[in-house]
């Protein structure tokens, strides 16, 4: 009986202690899930905030992509510029400007070798100097009224004494159409001793 009661004894201690146990394997039952709980709260509550943190790296992504592109753009319209400006004749401001002369007889006799030369009419300064002086003194409304063609009643005008008919036929374009007028007297009365004597360089007496 004193062992039965022993043993009923430990029996009932063990089950106290299992029941305490029990109680505490309870209270670890009902702490787990308030702890799982709040740890899906906080999942959730860090969720936004990680959410924030890839719309700000997309957002940051899409910025960068979009500076690239814009880079790449500005890059391919700059070359193409440049392209364009190789392409095109560099600009001659010398080139575009005409040239002004002097209102006098150096002025006009300059401006005549100039339209000679692009026209192709041989022909000096000195040339040109030296017949205008014999033969005007550098008047250019200088008229002939005493020679051969003065009496036929076509009288020699202008700086180089050219008369009318010749003036006419040997006009140079681009010139005025008046036989007063010095450079067009020059030019035509050159392009007639070009053709008659080869040059304006090779008369030296009334032509």
């Amino acid at each position: 009986m004193a062992g039965v009661a022993t043993l009923g004894a430990a029996a009932l201690t063990l089950g106290l202690t299992t029941t305490d146990g029990g109680s505490g394997d309870t209270e670890n039952l009902n702490a787990a899930p308030v702890a799982a709980t709040a740890e899906v709260k906080d999942a959730k509550a860090d969720k936004p905030a990680k959410d924030e943190k890839a719309e700000k790296k997309d957002a940051d992504s899409e910025k960068a992509e979009k500076a690239e592109k814009s880079e790449k753009k500005g890059d391919k319209a700059e070359s193409k510029a440049k392209a364009d400006r190789k392409d095109k004749p560099a600009a001659n401001r010398s080139a575009d400007r005409k040239p002004t002369y002097a209102d006098n007889l150096d002025g006009w006799i300059r401006e005549s070798l100039a339209i000679m030369k692009d026209k192709g009419i041989p022909g000096s300064y000195e040339g040109l100097h030296r017949n205008i002086i014999r033969e005007s003194a550098g008047d250019p409304k200088a008229i002939n009224d005493w020679d051969i063609n003065a009496i036929n009643g076509v009288p020699s005008k202008g700086l180089l004494q050219v008369i009318p008919p010749t003036f006419d036929a040997y006009h140079v374009k681009g010139t005025p159409k008046d036989i007063y007028d010095p450079v067009a007297n020059i030019t035509a009365a050159a392009n007639y001793a070009a053709d008659k004597y080869g040059s304006m360089d090779n008369v030296d007496s009334a032509y």
